[in-house]
């Protein structure tokens, strides 16, 4: 896996304006609004498109990666990566809180969504870092905690034609006030294989 660049904050735009966002050093602070999300459909039976997500371009044969501290209490508060082709086009991976513990997923949105779950109560409170690397008509999700191995979290397709932005995102679905700690967004060429030996 080749080192990614860093991205500087500034170097991305925003789809959905959160409540507030600000530098506190190199970090970016970002306060979701109340109520936003990203689902579309299955199950709930809405669509919402008002979560916040800081997007520069994602090209075939790029890797985007994110870090955000993991620090969650309200049901449903999440953080991570968002891949973006459109308003049904899209894949959101990280961690999110759900029956009272942190868990690590991914929704993959193509018309309607879809959503997996693991528990990871272990990465409460720690740095995390959700990778999406495209490749042909795919996009691979990856995540660890701090310096642990890769944990593959999603084989998703993605058509090579389809004009993507990506980069870290927040949602606050069930209160305000919800505050994230990002710590880093870069990005770099596309893995070399589905299995990385790290």
């Amino acid at each position: 896996m080749h080192p990614p660049r860093d991205i500087a904050w500034h170097e991305g735009s925003w789809l959905n304006q959160p409540e507030r966002a600000r530098t506190d050093g190199t970090d970016l602070l970002v306060t979701a609004r109340g109520r936003s999300d990203f689902w579309r459909t299955t199950s709930y039976g809405f669509v919402r498109d008002d979560g916040h997500a800081l997007l520069t371009g994602f090209p075939v044969g790029s890797a985007t990666e994110v870090t955000f501290v993991a620090d969650f209490a309200a049901l449903y508060d999440q953080a991570g990566l968002l891949i973006r082709v459109d308003p049904q086009t899209w894949i959101k991976a990280g961690v999110e809180m759900s029956d009272g513990l942190p868990h690590l997923g991914a929704v993959v949105t193509r018309g309607v969504s879809d959503w997996s779950l693991a528990p990871v109560p272990e990465w409460h409170g720690r740095e995390v870092t959700v990778r999406a690397s495209r490749s042909g008509d795919a996009v691979t999700v990856r995540a660890r905690c701090e310096d642990s191995p890769w944990r593959m979290v999603r084989l998703a397709p993605l058509p090579p034609a389809a004009p993507a932005a990506a980069g870290p995102f927040c949602a606050s679905p069930e209160r305000d006030g919800l505050q994230v700690r990002f710590t880093r967004f870069a990005q770099g060429p596309a893995d070399m294989t589905l299995h990385l030996a790290d």
